[in-house]
């Protein structure tokens, strides 16, 4: 069985100051023109499909006729898609089980109740079934009323059990769809700026709860890698969209099960963005010189180099490139003058200083449920 494992849309997300409707309708075709040529079995969207939980009408009008394009071809390509942390549950699973009917299969919610359970679809190929599990992005209290007893306190356990109570058959082939912060142990995942940054790290799950799975589709992380086995795998995004995403290769990854005891296999397919996001670095005259037909419309970020300040670096910048991201100075006198401020405090996030506050005033440290009912306010503040 072949699919497309995508994640991480961010439909109507801005890079900077810019509006990236034609970059991301121009991607989202060739995903479409891929899955014309390649015809897989499934194409499966692991979460943060929108930027905003309320999606401008733009937005939802481009992931709209993406879907139709994606729809419309024949034979039926299955399309499963999860909420993200970005994404409204209500919103997205809006008209789910019309769509349904259009081989469309969406959960923006994980179970609340002791009634409920993950949402499942079993596809067949000539191997026999494959189990596509669909795990909507979760926080510890979103499942409280699932569990009468051993309510979990973290992100890790509330994810091992859910997964435990699903009675999942490990002799058949199963996929799970996950939008959660997952790690190997030990393991540093790479992060990019683009991304809602944790309080804490206490939304860490460490990726052997999700081993037994034939292959974990994730999303939440925007660079391509594995977590901690070859199986269990970011896709990234489509698009770059932070400059720290600069020397990354976004590509659509199309994965391949075969038997049981077969290992996955992945295949990282080219993308040819609109314009490429470019970290430039040089003197000015330099960096204008170098401006050339196929690259003057990318986004860049420039670090000018010049010992003297030159006039107005931005305005002459835009004469020859179209979407300047920022305009930096590195040179002897910036740099002397970070040295000044090199040994000023730092100030920690809000949780250590939460954290230190308690302790001093109850005499204890904070337990794990406390720290996560605090991870949860925080989170929901910086929203």
């Amino acid at each position: 069985m072949r699919f497309f494992h995508l994640s991480d849309l961010h439909i109507g997300k801005q890079l900077h100051s810019y509006n990236l409707r034609q970059d991301q309708e121009h991607i989202l075709q060739e995903v479409v023109s891929y899955a014309e040529k390649i015809r897989p079995d499934a194409i499966v969207f692991a979460g943060d499909i929108y930027d905003k939980s309320v999606p401008s009408a733009e937005a939802v009008r481009i992931f709209d006729e993406f879907l139709t394009k994606l729809s419309s071809l024949e034979p039926a390509i299955p399309i499963l898609i999860i909420a993200g942390n970005h994404d409204s549950a209500q919103r997205l699973n809006y008209a789910s089980q019309i769509l349904k009917r259009q081989n469309i299969y969406i959960a923006g919610n994980v179970p609340e109740t002791e009634d409920e359970y993950l949402k499942k679809l079993t596809l067949q190929d000539e191997e026999g079934k494959v189990n596509f599990y669909f795990l909507p992005f979760l926080k510890p209290g979103y499942v409280r009323g699932v569990f009468d007893e051993e309510i979990p306190e973290s992100y890790e356990a509330a994810v091992r059990k859910i997964l435990e109570r699903e009675h999942i058959d490990w002799n058949e082939r199963n996929v799970l769809i996950s939008h959660q912060f997952y790690a190997g142990r030990g393991q540093k995942m790479e992060r990019s700026e683009s991304e809602t940054a944790s309080v804490g790290g206490l939304d860490l799950i460490d990726s052997s709860c999700v081993q037994n799975f034939d292959y974990v589709a994730l999303g939440h992380l925007h660079g391509a890698q594995r977590a901690g086995a070859e199986h269990i795998r970011y896709c990234g995004t489509l698009l770059k969209y932070s400059v720290s995403e600069a020397n990354q290769n976004k590509t659509l990854h199309l994965i391949s099960l075969g038997k049981k005891e077969d290992a996955v296999q992945v295949e990282e397919l080219p993308l040819h963005p609109l314009r490429d996001v470019r970290k430039v670095r040089g003197e000015l005259e330099e960096i204008i010189a170098d401006a050339k037909l196929e690259n003057k419309d990318d986004y860049i970020s420039v670090t000018l180099t010049d010992e003297v300040d030159p006039y107005k670096p931005k305005e002459q910048l835009e004469r020859v490139y179209s979407h300047i991201l920022e305009v930096r100075m590195d040179n002897t006198r910036t740099r002397k003058k970070l040295e000044e401020f090199e040994e000023e405090a730092v100030v920690s996030d809000p949780l250590t200083v939460f954290e230190e506050f308690f302790e001093e005033m109850q005499g204890r440290a904070m337990n794990e449920e406390e720290k996560s009912l605090l991870v949860e306010v925080l989170e929901e503040a910086g929203e």
